[in-house]
């Protein structure tokens, strides 16, 4: 939980922390509602990447286009609210 408030609190500065991985830097973005700047970086083949573009294109309301990267990503789609997913990522990603 520490790692995860942690990276609430990092929102309030004008770019991401050093050190945060590529699908980490574009859930911050996506944390300061830049979409566009979130989008770009998410354009890799991790696993990880393929999540956090699936969850962006929820956030745009592109649901096909948001299955497809679910299943580039293993994941099943969320189903939940946007505030939930954004965080249940975050949560997974800055744990490890």
């Amino acid at each position: 939980m520490v790692a995860f408030d942690n990276f609430k609190k990092s929102l309030a500065q004008d770019a991401p922390p050093a050190g945060f991985s590529v699908p980490l830097q574009a859930l911050w973005w996506a944390g300061k509602d830049d979409w566009d700047k979130a989008h770009k970086l998410v354009s890799d083949d991790s696993a990880e990447a393929a999540w956090v573009h699936a969850y962006l294109h929820r956030v745009e309301g592109d649901l096909p286009n948001a299955r497809y990267w679910y299943r580039q990503a293993t994941r099943e789609p969320a189903a939940n609210a946007l505030d939930v997913e954004w965080a249940a990522i975050v949560s997974e990603l800055v744990a490890r």
